[in-house]
């Protein structure tokens, strides 16, 4: 049986592990892999945004920076004005500012929430006043693809504002994931530094009950990485937090479905997003953060008859 878990976000909770929860992507970015900027206006995400909730999304998860493979992300250090070999080396390749995020997601999100009232948004950054700026629009959940490290105010942000977060786990960044070193065992890896996070966060004043744990398919994992870690999903549970999962379109997924040598591309992966969406809900996942909300609520229906 799935563990259940009240998950405190903002003035109400969400009860999860009696059904799966969907939570639908919106990504207001012009380079995202997923859809290629294809809602980078704002008034065509925020009507993406309602189709979402329309096709059964939970949670809509609304971005202004793209993690993609390659992409270039702030550090703290570089959030101080420092060089880092990362900035000399990819001179070109310049992150999102806070102020350019800003302009993207707040619209979007208040926009929503003045269409919707009643929907759940969370705001897919690592920055606490992009966080922070979110929650005051509307958001109640914040997901963190860092884990809360690559800004040094975000737990303490967090903490304060009470709401939902998402804490995910990636090696590395992003322009270095193609040079980082293979893992012997990487859901021992996964487990023992998510914990350690988890621990930072606590310690910093964001409570449990407001917690939720993502293994990060994809984030510094090679392909080959990416398979043990569906597999064992479950293991995951020792953790101890409810869990969510986003392997919708991801690379590994399109190397599993390649034919002749070729990749799948990422318009030909809803078929095997299905299946290892459908795998992560068996072993136990809670939430599913999905580009295809239509078709991912209607499997994991399905899904949950057998969980529970």
């Amino acid at each position: 049986m799935r563990p259940v878990f009240e998950w405190h976000v903002g003035s109400r909770s969400l009860q999860l592990g009696k059904r799966t929860l969907v939570m639908g992507v919106v990504n207001v970015t012009p380079d995202s892999f997923s859809d290629g900027g294809a809602h980078f206006d704002r008034d065509r995400a925020v009507e993406f945004g309602l189709q979402l909730l329309r096709d059964g999304a939970d949670i809509i998860d609304v971005g202004g920076e793209s993690t993609r493979p390659g992409a270039k992300v702030h550090t703290s250090a570089e959030a101080a004005g420092k060089d880092t070999p990362s900035t000399q080396a990819h001179p070109n390749k310049q992150p999102v500012s806070e102020r350019e995020e800003l302009e993207r997601v707040i619209p979007v999100i208040a926009a929503l929430k003045q269409k919707r009232p009643e929907a759940v948004i969370s705001v897919d950054t690592y920055k606490a006043n992009v966080a922070r700026a979110a929650v005051e629009a509307g958001a109640e959940i914040v997901n963190d693809v860092s884990g809360f490290r690559w800004d040094p105010a975000m737990v303490k942000t967090m903490a304060g504002l009470k709401c939902g977060a998402v804490l995910m786990h990636m090696r590395g960044r992003p322009e270095e994931w193609r040079t980082l070193p293979p893992v012997s065992d990487v859901v021992t890896l996964v487990k023992r530094e998510l914990r350690a996070w988890a621990d930072v966060a606590l310690l910093g004043g964001v409570k449990r009950e407001r917690i939720v744990l993502d293994p990060g398919f994809g984030f510094g994992k090679s392909f080959q990485e990416n398979y043990p870690l569906l597999k064992r999903f479950d293991e995951l549970h020792e953790l101890r937090y409810p869990l969510l999962a986003g392997v919708s379109r991801k690379s590994f997924i399109g190397r599993a479905l390649a034919r002749d040598g070729n990749d799948a591309p990422v318009s030909e992966r809803l078929h095997g997003t299905l299946a290892a969406e459908t795998a992560v809900v068996l072993k136990g996942a809670h939430i599913i953060r999905t580009h295809d909300a239509r078709a991912c609520a209607d499997a994991v229906r399905i899904a949950d008859v057998v969980v529970n």
